[in-house]
């Protein structure tokens, strides 16, 4: 964009690239123009000021020969005193040379004539020829930026097309889920989670946990039960791992919001009677709680081997885990194939602890890299939403800028340009 400031008022506005070349090739037009009046006006004046000068130096010598003849008559008179009609002869021989010269000069002057009026007819040819040629640029020019705004039209209505659909379809997706939320009971809402959680392990059964086992826990014999149980074995029937589930989440519209924490003890209860290694809280609760939102959340320091997860975290979590315990299925069945032995295993079950601090502290650096790794999805999600909301504001700068361009004509730009304005009303 370029910058212009008007000479009279002071004020400055911006035009495009194409309109400021317009204004400037026609600010050079009428610099031509008067470049061209002021070099015809220059040989005009540089030829009457020779022809002034050759009349001058003309009658300089005229003046001159006419002396040299008035002596050369006077001497001749002196001589042919006596003789009339040689006197006579001599006069007329004088004046009969006078005419000639006269009519020599008399011709050199409209010789000159001819030539300033030649010159002038060349100049005025050049300048009419000059400005048909600007008549051309300009017209071409013209023809130019018409093509240029039908073709920044269409591509304003393009991208506004564009930013439309997408717009409407993030709105066709807002509506959906809001519309699904709405349908949605406290019941419902719960078993959206469990139906989630158990989608996501069938998905993966066949190929990542073909010996393990995941259910529902139906059995409340013990007064309580949680949600889902899963266990994985070897070949030899060795139990690798095994933990206990519980899957809570609550819809926006609950009257009483519950807390994480209001479930450990009973997932802990549940854990040990159905003898469980581990008890994993998968919970939608506390939406708005940094704690929870950042990854898994060890809360083992009051319930031991205990962890709460969002459901993003549900497969890594058993991955995660079962892979510590397969570390440690070597022990575990060395420790079995004692115990069938009647060995003693105080040892092993030393190493197996020594293990297990070793997990631990490995287990600590891998949740770290699980709270950087939510870190970053949180600042793509927030990325995400800055470009939505510049793409719902593009709409309102498309809509500026095409009234802007819509207003801006050339009759306007070069409105206080007299020369431009005599052309465009010889136009109409």
């Amino acid at each position: 964009m370029r910058e212009i400031k008007c000479p009279h008022c002071g004020k400055a506005f911006t035009i495009d690239e194409a309109s400021y070349a317009d204004i400037l090739n026609q600010v050079r037009t009428k610099e031509f123009n008067d470049e061209v009046h002021e070099k015809l006006e220059q040989s005009k004046a540089q030829h009457k000021s020779e022809l002034a000068l050759m009349e001058q130096q003309t009658k300089s010598s005229f003046d001159q020969q006419l002396f040299q003849k008035e002596k050369e008559v006077a001497d001749l008179k002196g001589i042919i005193n006596g003789n009339k009609q040689e006197k006579e002869l001599a006069i007329s021989q004088v004046e009969s040379t006078m005419k000639e010269k006269i009519a020599e000069q008399d011709q050199k002057i409209a010789a000159l004539l001819e030539q300033i009026k030649s010159a002038e007819n060349e100049k005025k040819f050049e300048v009419f020829q000059a400005s048909a040629e600007k008549e051309k640029e300009i017209a071409a020019l013209q023809v130019k930026m018409t093509l240029q705004e039908k073709e920044k039209a269409l591509e304003k209505n393009a991208i506004k097309e564009k930013y439309e659909i997408e717009l409407k379809q993030k709105e066709e997706t807002i509506a959906f889920y809001k519309d699904f939320k709405a349908k949605q009971s406290t019941k419902m809402i719960g078993e959206s989670l469990e139906q989630h959680c158990e989608i996501e392990f069938n998905r993966l059964r066949m190929t990542a946990f073909k010996n393990a086992e995941f259910g529902k826990d139906n059995d409340a014999k013990t007064g309580s039960k949680g949600d889902y149980i899963y266990r994985e074995f070897d070949e030899q029937g060795t139990e690798i791992i095994s933990i206990m589930f519980e899957m809570k989440n609550e819809g926006d519209e609950t009257a009483t919001k519950k807390k994480n924490e209001h479930f450990f003890k009973e997932l802990d209860k549940d854990r040990k009677e159905k003898k469980c290694e581990y008890a994993i809280l998968v919970s939608m609760l506390e939406a708005e709680n940094e704690l929870y939102n950042n990854g898994i959340v060890d809360v083992s320091y009051e319930y031991e081997k205990m962890y709460v997860i969002r459901p993003q975290f549900f497969i890594p979590m058993i991955t995660l885990l079962r892979n510590a315990a397969l570390n440690s299925l070597a022990y575990k069945q060395e420790i079995a194939l004692m115990r069938e032995q009647n060995i003693d295993i105080t040892n092993f079950e030393e190493d197996l602890n020594l293990f297990k601090t070793a997990f631990a502290k490995n287990y600590d650096l891998a949740s770290r890299k699980f709270n950087t790794a939510i870190d970053e999805i949180d600042k793509t999600i927030i990325h995400l939403q800055k470009t939505k909301e510049a793409l719902l504001s593009s709409e309102n700068n498309l809509r500026l800028a095409n009234n802007k361009a819509e207003d801006l004509t050339v009759k306007k730009l070069v409105r206080k340009n007299p020369t431009m304005k005599e052309k465009f009303e010889a136009l109409d």
